[in-house]
């Protein structure tokens, strides 16, 4: 715990851990940082709660969850931003173990919106936001170690 806190208000003159360096990845203090991450990602999970409520909504219903499910997931994506700074964020996304996870994360946020505005076929936008959900699933599988490959065994098992 003093470890922490020491990394946390500056004064360990050790090596430089990864905690040390997210602290000095921005201007922004520490606190300042934790409160922006927690209100973009409240935003990103309201915005996706408030996309669930529209799926109701006669008509236009499945357009609109389509848009707010998919500006949740960026803002909540979006909020880890404020942790780490947007270099090192963009950095650590397109890193080769989590490449291929970004790319489809992100061409599933703009087909899902393509297929709401442009396209205008509710069923594909359907689709797309369920790809999304996967998607979003396996990228975020990648920050946590042997996550990827407990997922696979485990349909391995299951499909065995």
């Amino acid at each position: 715990m003093d470890k922490l806190k020491k990394v946390l208000s500056g004064q360990d003159t050790e090596d430089r851990s990864g905690l040390s360096e997210v602290v000095e990845a921005s201007s922004l203090s520490w606190g300042t940082r934790i409160k922006g991450f927690i209100a973009c990602f409240a935003i990103g999970i309201l915005c996706s709660l408030l996309g669930t409520l529209l799926l109701w909504v006669p008509r236009k219903g499945l357009t609109l969850f389509a848009v707010f499910y998919t500006l949740g997931n960026m803002a909540s994506i979006g909020s880890t931003i404020f942790l780490m700074g947007p270099v090192k964020q963009l950095k650590r996304m397109f890193e080769p173990t989590r490449l291929i996870a970004t790319i489809l994360v992100l061409l599933c946020f703009a087909l899902t919106l393509c297929s709401a505005f442009w396209w205008h076929k509710k069923g594909l936008a359907l689709i797309f936001c369920i790809l999304q959900s996967l998607a979003l699933t396996w990228y975020s599988l990648s920050f946590i170690p042997y996550a990827r490959d407990a997922v696979k065994k485990c349909f391995a098992v299951c499909l065995a």
